[in-house]
């Protein structure tokens, strides 16, 4: 009897550090995974949800996360407008819900959709809209057109539509330069 006791007390040792062992190589995996995750793919996990995005030149900039993109990242803000902003200005983000995306590959289709994309189809809806420079600078009008490395902007007032007679002037903005752009409820 005291044999198999004995043999009990060594089996349920074993079964302890087998467990310790697991929990060890569980937690190392998961730090390893945790390693690869992306800032955008944490984000990612929050779609839908109002969030904040401390942002070079721009500050903080909240509101409904709408989708992320390969360079950018879309909200709606309280106002219901349309919310475009640069990753590479990010600088935190607040508001982060518990879900997390796992890595994504985003294809060869979703490396084409960027920024570049995203102000294309500004253009083509002849939004008005304030565009945020990262150095703090903002720039309000229509954009007319977006080269590989530019969008250009016909400035005019924001309470005016884009017409010849409204337009001041037109400004090439460097892409590297954009953080933010939001669009603009439309004049009347």
């Amino acid at each position: 009897m005291r044999w198999e006791q004995l043999f009990a007390d060594l089996e349920a040792q074993l079964a302890e550090e087998e467990t310790a062992i697991e929990g060890q190589e569980d937690a190392s995996r998961a730090r390893t995974e945790w390693g690869r995750l992306r800032w955008a793919d944490r984000l990612r996990g929050s779609l839908g949800q109002p969030v904040t995005l401390g942002c070079r030149g721009a500050g903080e900039v909240a509101g409904r996360l709408v989708e992320i993109g390969v360079d950018w990242v879309l909200l709606e803000d309280g106002q219901r407008r349309e919310v475009l902003v640069a990753q590479r200005v990010v600088r935190t983000v607040a508001g982060l819900t518990a879900r997390t995306a796992g890595e994504t590959d985003q294809g060869a289709v979703g490396r084409r959709l960027d920024l570049r994309w995203a102000l294309r189809g500004l253009a083509r809806d002849r939004a008005a809209v304030q565009c945020l420079l990262d150095d703090g600078g903002a720039v309000t009008g229509t954009v007319d057109r977006v080269g590989a490395d530019f969008v250009e902007l016909a400035e005019h007032p924001a309470d005016l539509p884009r017409r010849r007679s409204a337009v001041t002037g037109v400004r090439a903005v460097v892409l590297d330069a954009v953080a933010v752009v939001r669009t603009l409820p439309p004049a009347v």
